[in-house]
């Protein structure tokens, strides 16, 4: 998997990255979740299965990991691979967001998973955090989950510590979720340093067969010089195997045709997108990250992406019916 520029910043990534959000706790929403950690939860177990996944995404070519302070202890996991393994800093790019407190305490279910709060505190709080686990490595810090009313975009003391953090060295993203990522992003992309640069480096919004709202603002955002990742290209599990919902029955076709799988069809989807930088895997097991990086070899060609169009929903049926998963 060959590196290549990440946007206009001096960082470089390769075409997949790995994210840490279902590796790094014992409860996510993911399809199958439980059956990934064969419901072990020991939290030895789940860093060893962690470092397996790890290990099977290097050897596979992929230099990007994200995580985030919500995902558990997905930080701590990623920084003692990254020291077990001597991984040189320079030939690895990692992101990690602030925003959200894991608030489950290792429990499968909880009355919250992770609580939100765009504040200056928070943000202070957690960049130490992140940065006492992931030391040198860190290379990315974005907003987790920024939204038009959640006021992060206008929060001077946020943005001027934001700014003061790009100004150290490094690079500022922000990542998005609901119906408005697209409103969220350009409004991202108004907002500027003292020097009248463009605060943020990058953007990591959902984008997938399902769900392709964010796609114009997406495109309007590469333009502008930032990455762009995209998350959840599986929808949450809903575009792999383990969903036999007869709408994705033409998925499942086309994967056949192509002797592929209905999961790698899905991230080629994402990756003949011109404008992305980075697709993630969000694999929790070691046989599903090998599937998922097969994406590269698709020719998905323009036949296939005008059949697949019939999968789009609205975003409000999307994030609805995402909001309805089950943690597992």
């Amino acid at each position: 998997m060959n590196l290549r520029p990440f946007g206009t910043t001096n960082l470089q990534t390769t075409p997949i990255g790995l994210g840490l959000a279902a590796l790094g706790r014992p409860g996510y929403i993911n399809l199958g979740h439980a059956q990934d950690l064969e419901a072990d939860y020991d939290i030895t177990a789940m860093e060893a299965r962690t470092h397996r996944v790890l290990d099977a995404a290097w050897a596979a070519g992929i230099r990007y990991f994200d995580a985030a302070r919500s995902y558990g202890r997905a930080e701590a996991f990623l920084g003692s691979w990254l020291t077990a393994r001597q991984i040189p800093v320079d030939q690895i790019t990692v992101g990690s967001k602030w925003g959200y407190t894991y608030t489950a305490d290792w429990q499968i279910q909880a009355d919250a998973h992770e609580i939100k709060e765009h504040s200056l505190p928070v943000l202070e709080r957690q960049i130490q955090e992140s940065r006492a686990l992931l030391g040198d490595y860190l290379d990315i810090y974005q907003i987790h989950s920024a939204t038009l009313d959640s006021g992060v975009l206008t929060n001077d003391a946020v943005l001027a510590k934001l700014a003061q953090l790009k100004q150290d060295g490094l690079k500022i993203g922000l990542s998005l979720s609901g119906s408005q990522q697209g409103e969220t992003l350009k409004r991202a992309l108004d907002v500027q340093t003292e020097n009248g640069a463009l605060l943020f480096d990058s953007v990591q919004a959902t984008w997938n067969l399902l769900e392709q709202s964010a796609g114009e603002a997406l495109r309007q955002a590469h333009e502008a010089g930032l990455g762009v990742i995209v998350k959840e290209a599986l929808a949450n599990g809903r575009l792999t195997p383990r969903n036999t919902d007869p709408q994705l029955a033409l998925l499942h076709q086309l994967a056949a045709e192509k002797n592929t799988t209905p999961d790698a069809l899905a991230l080629a989807a994402v990756l003949a997108q011109p404008w992305v930088d980075v697709v993630l895997s969000g694999a929790a097991a070691v046989e599903h990250l090998q599937s998922n990086v097969t994406a590269v070899t698709i020719n998905y060609d323009e036949e296939t992406a005008v059949r697949l169009q019939s999968l789009r929903e609205s975003p409000d049926i999307y994030w609805q019916t995402r909001s309805n998963l089950a943690w597992n």
